[in-house]
């Protein structure tokens, strides 16, 4: 009876997750776009992120070169450490990294605001004054996740980089164009392309998730932590799933 009963929350909310998802489309084609709303969503989640994003972005570069170096210098092929890095922060560790940091304070700062809106009861009034509170709080939140995390990890991809440089220079002595030009020597555009992509994907699901487990939060104070605790969970779960797609679609295209 137990396992009937989570059985049917578990079918009952995926139902209520792609239904959410319907109305979320429908919306988003709406002639009424909430255009100064959506500005102001790229900002919050796009400049507000930058500092985080900017110490990750620099930290993973840097830990990755001091943790590799050793290896290639055994093998006599410290040379290969640029192209190297550059490859692994450009193809999957830039994105999936940035994903998952923006995962953890855009999808819990979006599920904590939209819940604790519907323990205030303010959706209900957006509702009563014709304010469309799908168009208004979901669309423009899922946009603007979906436009800013791209150029996000664009960013710690270039900071990654950056700090890889500066961690070769710890033990070495290497240039900064001498550096770059290595790096990018062996970056080929399907390397950047597949990984740009699937970013558009990650900033959707973050932004959906956040707003799914906001918007159908309960009726209590503690719930808005649920919403913002599940979004995290969910959303970074799913960040990791959408990018195993991601590489198998692009190893059979290429």
């Amino acid at each position: 009876m137990e396992k009937t009963k989570e059985a049917n929350v578990f079918f009952s909310g995926i139902g209520d997750f792609f239904l959410f998802l319907w109305k979320t489309t429908r919306e988003t084609f709406s002639l009424n776009f909430e255009f100064n709303e959506f500005l102001r969503q790229c900002f919050q989640i796009g400049y507000k992120t930058l500092p985080l994003i900017s110490v990750t972005g620099l930290i993973m570069g840097l830990v990755l070169t001091i943790q590799s170096r050793p290896v290639l210098v055994d093998f006599g092929a410290v040379s290969m450490l640029p192209g190297m890095v550059s490859l692994s922060i450009i193809r999957e560790m830039g994105p999936v990294i940035t994903a998952l940091i923006c995962a953890g304070k855009i999808g819990s700062g979006i599920g904590a605001e939209l819940g604790s809106m519907k323990v205030s009861e303010q959706i209900d009034a957006m509702e009563v004054s014709s304010t469309h509170p799908i168009r208004f709080l979901v669309v423009t939140r899922v946009l603007a996740a979906t436009l800013m995390i791209p150029v996000l990890v664009l960013y710690a991809d270039a900071l990654g980089i950056l700090g890889s440089w500066a961690g070769a220079n710890i033990k070495g002595s290497v240039s900064f164009v001498l550096f770059f030009n290595q790096a990018f020597r062996v970056v080929d555009f399907m390397d950047f392309l597949p990984a740009v992509i699937k970013t558009f994907f990650f900033g959707a699901v973050i932004g959906l998730v956040g707003c799914y487990k906001g918007y159908s939060a309960g009726h209590g104070t503690e719930s808005v932590g649920k919403a913002a605790n599940s979004a995290v969970v969910l959303a970074s779960l799913l960040v990791i799933i959408v990018d195993l797609i991601a590489v198998q679609i692009t190893d059979m295209l290429l």
